[in-house]
């Protein structure tokens, strides 16, 4: 399956509710990627690590037109358990503390929530071309609660 085609089907809906410049305010993106306030780079859809830890929603990369970028989590929710972090990762679907940490891993904050959209600003000298995955890390087992891949856009 090419770049592309991978990409359109992870959008799956006409429109996805992005961030917006000014004042963080959200609004639905009526073309992706073209003239506007924001721009997806890299998009994936979560999914659980094993039968306990469960995951679901949309991890996106994002960038503002003003520079900044966020990973974003749209219709997320996701096992809830201690000490929970969000990560991103340089292995493509990380199950354990090493494939986490395989490559290039940073750790982004501590999660807001189990459940709803959540935008985490990233440093602005952050390579993201490092990384093929978010995570949702659980520090104090050691335990991946859930893992998106990140396609980047073609």
């Amino acid at each position: 399956m090419s770049w592309s085609s991978r990409w359109r089907r992870l959008l799956g809906v006409a429109g996805v509710v992005i961030l917006t410049a000014g004042g963080g305010a959200l609004h639905p993106a009526v073309a992706l990627g073209a003239q506007g306030d924001a721009v997806i780079l890299a998009m994936g859809t979560f999914v659980g690590t094993d039968s306990v830890h469960r995951g679901e929603g949309k991890a996106l990369l994002i960038r503002l037109a003003d520079g900044r970028r966020f990973v974003r989590f749209e219709d997320f929710r996701v096992t809830n358990g201690p000490d929970l972090y969000v990560y991103l990762s340089g292995h493509r679907a990380p199950r354990n503390r090493a494939q986490l940490h395989e490559g290039a891993a940073f750790e982004v904050a501590r999660l807001k929530g189990n459940v709803g959209n959540q935008n985490y600003e990233l440093p602005a000298d952050l390579d993201l071309t490092k990384f093929r995955s978010a995570v949702i890390y659980c520090k104090r087992f050691s335990v991946l609660f859930s893992t998106a891949e990140l396609i980047f856009r073609p």
